[in-house]
This record gives structure tokens, sequence and C-alpha cells, in this order.
């Protein structure tokens, strides 16, 4: 919201909330490419929560299962335990 309002430029918005300007640009288009349909009201459905949240543990999980993978590579991990 802070990118619509122009009060401040995408530099000064990133440098406040530690993103890049880029993401910023990218956000404040998507929110102007799509703002009609945040207020569109409609029979649409909400979707069931407990989906979602089943969605997400598999989610989680294949994440887990990727991650435990790449931590088994020798360069991976000492990626991962923060050496060089």
């Amino acid at each position: 919201m802070a990118a619509l309002a122009g009060d401040k430029t995408l530099a000064e918005l990133a440098s406040e909330y530690g993103v890049h300007p880029t993401m910023i640009g990218a956000w404040k288009q998507e929110l102007v490419k799509n703002a009609k349909t945040l207020f569109e009201r409609g029979d649409k459905k909400a979707a069931d929560p407990q989906k979602i949240i089943d969605h997400l543990h598999r989610k989680i999980g294949q994440l887990q299962v990727e991650r435990d993978f790449l931590a088994g590579q020798p360069a991976i991990a000492r990626l991962l335990k923060g050496a060089r």
C-alpha cells in the first residue's frame, strides 16, 4: 500500500521493510493488475480449510525430503552448515 501511495521511493521502502526494490515493484504491479478481484463478490465458495491444511502439510513433507536429500550432498551440506 505504501508503494501505491507514492510517498516514498521503492528504494526507501525496500530499505525500510528489508526487501529488494524489484519485489516491491512486482507486488505493486500485481496489486494494480488484480485489485478488482479483491472487491468482487460472487457465488464463489470459500475454500475448505482442511484441504488447504492438508495441501500445506504435503508441501512441508516434500520440502523436508528435498532438504534432507540435498543435505546428503557434500557441497550442499557445506553450504547448509555455513562453510564455503
